[in-house]
Formats: structure tokens, C-alpha cells, sequence
């Protein structure tokens, strides 16, 4: 690797930036160029007031999209001359454009706290993971690119301004224990990790489970409910059978042991109260069951119909004449968000929660066991699955995508409560276009909800994904 350019997910984030930026300019430029015409035919009959407010919106964009283009091409010189490496790193902060991230040198000398360049919506993005490491290319002194590890989103950074704010911020980074973290591994140095002995694995039988565990009951759906689009059937696909009894083979990534750790080292406060039972998605309607209307989307149409009255109930109260035509642009967008929403509740919504419902019906079944960890590119929940008896050097077998349970400022309420333990895998039933299949997680008696298909273990994107969940470390923390 000459320069981080080289890593495909870093040089097709930042074509993907400069493109939103090319398409933020462009929106800008069209945008002014209506409101010029629309300022010409209506100046004499509304305000120049009126007449001059699709300007901002013009202006704004192509503000935006100015200082998107800047950025980008910081971005390539930085990213083209140098290459990354990956520090532990803090985050501080909660402003709603500016974040400081604390990283530390991997030899431990230094410390280079950076304020974040970016929106709040942006930040989130490259956010430290529960492992707390990032991925950086560039000058400290300067200025350079963090990236959340596997390089696939990039934000700027700038060094933090003053001497008493740089003491202050590396002293709320080092009471957080920064200094003593473990030093992740560098890219392209693969070598196998150390693996926690017998007196670090104190939780066996909470984490592999007694061979007696039952899980739901078998309950058959309607044989003429229907899958969603991308769904076929599953006449030419392996069943679980052939999952279940696969030959296993030697791990070369890391182990049942290492994840757990990871996982032990990522749980925290799930936070808020446990969540409101709910109706078994078993026994009645899918729409019934509040955290499947959640997954399907009722709950933006149901705000898209709001919005719609409250905009009709304005409009039969007879508004001013001069604000009529804000209220008719104002009805325009809040009607396209109601259809919209209405579209994807009925092609994507409903269908991905029948094949939920299906999934879990279905009377097979197969166990495994699992250490959850979280996707550092948003903080999504994921089950890491293995073989059930194959003891702590196992390695992964697949991986299943969650949808977080909890409310956006709680997202983990009503996760498992424990890191690593058994779960149970309904459905085998629906299958992607390319061979995979549908699959929902039964832990501690109630299920959670898949955000993808289940994902089998096979070749260098698994092994990329799982090195980004747990990021290799060269030693243990002191």
C-alpha cells in the first residue's frame, strides 16, 4: 500500500463525496437559476419578500456543495500522500458541528486531540466504536482524514486551536483510560492475536448454554403468505441442514475467545427502562406487533398524515392571501412525503416484515453460539455466530446484522442482555437472489429482528467486516 488511495473502500468514499458535492452545486445552480425566473414573474404581484425566498435555499446548496468540493480535495492530496494508520482514539464533545476525537500515537508518545470538520449526521459515521479505534491519514500539526476502520467513510479534521483547550481536551482523553488502551494492529500486519486463557473465561456455561434449552414453539405460518421481491424460494438452496453439518475448518482470523473478549470490552448500559412487552408476532398480524410497524415504516406514514391535516386544517381556516402560496408549497411536500412513505411501507415495509413473520414461524430451527458486537460505521448491533460445541478457538461461522430494539437516543434497550451466549436461528425458509437466507434470532424468549440476510463466512469481505467489528490488537491493555 503506496498511499491510502490504494484501499478500494477509501478511494470510492471520497468519488462518492466529490460526487454529492458535484450534485449539491449543480442543485444550487438550478435552484437560483428558477427562483430567478420565478422572482421575474412575480415580483409585481407578491412581495419582494416572497418573490425572493427560493434564493436561500439556492445559496445554501451551493454554499454546501462549494465547501463539500473544498474538502474533497484536501481529502485526495492528504490521502494520496500519505497512508493510514490506526490509533486509539476518544471521542469529546457534543456540539452539533464540531466534535473533538482524541487519538494517540501507536508507540504511546504522543496524543493529537482534532476537532471533527463535519455535521452531526456525518460524524456519526466515522463516531470511535466501542473499541475506540480509528483509522487516520496525515499531518496532526496540519490536518488530515479519520475514517471509522476499513476506510470506508472519511471525514476532516483539524488540529484543536490553544494550549489550555489542547491540555483540557488530552486530559478528559487520558481520565478515560486512552494511554493504556491496547495498540491496534496496523493495516496489512495480520498475525494472529493473543487469546485469553481459562482464567479469563469465567462465564462458560452463561456463554455456550445448557444443552436443554428450548426455545419457541414450532409454529407453522400460512403457506400462501408471499416474501418480499428480492425473496425466492428455497427448492436450489442448501437448507440448514447443510449449514448445520458443513466440514469446519481451522479458523485464520480470530477466535471465539478474542470476540468474546471484544465483546465483553464493547457491552455497556443498555439504558432507559426494559422495553413494553409487546404481542407474539407468532399469533397474530404482523401489524399488531409494535416493533414489526417500527420495521415496516407505519410510523412515517402515520406523520406524514399528520402533517397532511394539520396543512388541510390551515388551509380550511382561509390563511392571509399573501401567504397562500407558502402554504401551497408547504401541502406539495408534506403530500410527496405521504406518498412516498406510503411506497416504501407497501414495496419494501410489508414485505420484509411478512418474511420476518414467516422466518419465525417456520419449524426449522438450529442453534448457535454468538458474541455481539457493534458495527463502528453507526453503531449497528451484530450477532457474531458459531459452531455450538467446537470449544474456544472456534472460528466465526457467519454474521447476522441486527435492527437496533430501542428508541434513536437508546438504540441498545432491549438487546440481549448478555455479550456472548445461544441463540436459536429461525427460518431457512426465504432467500436472497444470491443463496442467502432469512433468519430471525431468538435470545432470551423473544426474537430480534434482522437487518440482512444471514451471512456465511466466506471470503474477504467477512473477514474485512469482522476485523472492523473487533479491530486486531498487538497486545493486551496494561
Amino acid at each position: 500500500m503506496t498511499s491510502a488511495l490504494d484501499v478500494e473502500e477509501t478511494a470510492g468514499a471520497l468519488d462518492k463525496y466529490r460526487r454529492r458535492a458535484g450534485g449539491l452545486i449543480l442543485a444550487g445552480v438550478v435552484t437560483l437559476a428558477l427562483a430567478v425566473g420565478f422572482w421575474a414573474l412575480l415580483v409585481d404581484t407578491v412581495s419582494s419578500r416572497t418573490a425572493a425566498m427560493p434564493f436561500v435555499p439556492g445559496i445554501l446548496l451551493l454554499g454546501g456543495g462549494t465547501g463539500m468540493w473544498g474538502l474533497a480535495w484536501r481529502m485526495r492530496r492528504a490521502l494520496g500522500a500519505g497512508t493510514w494508520s490506526v490509533h486509539p482514539a476518544v471521542a469529546i464533545g457534543h456540539g452539533r458541528t464540531a466534535t473533538t476525537v482524541v487519538l494517540r500515537s501507536p508507540d504511546r508518545s504522543e496524543v493529537w486531540p482534532l476537532t471533527v470538520i463535519a455535521t452531526r449526521q456525518r460524524y456519526e459515521l466515522v463516531r470511535p466504536g466501542p473499541d475506540g479505534v480509528l483509522w487516520w491519514c496525515g499531518d496532526p500539526r496540519v490536518g488530515g482524514v479519520l475514517a471509522p476502520p476499513g476506510g470506508g467513510e472519511l471525514i476532516w479534521a483539524k488540529p484543536v486551536r490553544g494550549g489550555h483547550v489542547r491540555r483540557r481536551v488530552v486530559a478528559r482523553a487520558e481520565a478515560e483510560g486512552l494511554m493504556h488502551r491496547a495498540t491496534p494492529r496496523q493495516p496489512g500486519n495480520r498475525v494472529p492475536g493473543p487469546v485469553p486463557g481459562p482464567d479469563q473465561a469465567t462465564d462458560v456455561d452463561s456463554v455456550r448454554g445448557p444443552e436443554d434449552v428450548k426455545g419457541p414453539e414450532d409454529v407453522r405460518g400460512p403457506e400462501d403468505v408471499q416474501g418480499p421481491e428480492a425473496v425466492r424460494g428455497p427448492e436450489d438452496v442448501q437448507g440448514p441442514e447443510a449449514v448445520q453439518d458443513v466440514a469446519r475448518t481451522e479458523p485464520s482470523g480470530p477466535t471465539y475467545a478474542e470476540l468474546f473478549e471484544h465483546a465483553r470490552r464493547q457491552a455497556g448500559p443498555r439504558g432507559g427502562r426494559a422495553p413494553r412487552p409487546e404481542r407474539d408476532a407468532r399469533e397474530v398480524a404482523w401489524w399488531r406487533v409494535r416493533s414489526l410497524r417500527r420495521v415496516a415504516g407505519v410510523h412515517r406514514v402515520v406523520i406524514a398524515l399528520g402533517f397532511c391535516a394539520a396543512v388541510g386544517a390551515v388551509a380550511l381556516t382561509g390563511p392571509p392571501k399573501e401567504d397562500a402560496l407558502k402554504l401551497g408549497a408547504v401541502g406539495v411536500l408534506v403530500l410527496g412525503a405521504l406518498v412516498y412513505s406510503c411506497h416504501r411501507l407497501l414495496t419494501v415495509g410489508r414485505p420484509a416484515a411478512r418474511a420476518m413473520v414467516r422466518a419465525l414461524t417456520g419449524t426449522v430451527h438450529v442453534r448457535r453460539r454468538y458474541t455481539l458486537l457493534y458495527d463502528p460505521r453507526g453503531g449497528a448491533p451484530v450477532l457474531v455466530l458459531f459452531p455450538m460445541y467446537d470449544g474456544w478457538d472456534a472460528g466465526p461461522e457467519a454474521v447476522l446484522r441486527l435492527i437496533p430494539p430501542g428508541p434513536p437516543k437508546q438504540p441498545r434497550r432491549g438487546l440481549p442482555a448478555k455479550p456472548a451466549g445461544t441463540v436459536e436461528l429461525h427460518g431457512w425458509r426465504d432467500f436472497t437472489v444470491d443463496g442467502r437466507p432469512f433468519v430471525v434470532a431468538w435470545i432470551d424468549g423473544r426474537p430480534h429482528w434482522p437487518a440482512g440476510p444471514y451471512q456465511e463466512a466466506d471470503g474477504p469481505e467477512f473477514a474485512a467486516l469482522v476485523d472492523r467489528l473487533a479491530p486486531p490488537l498487538e497486545a493486551q491493555a496494561s
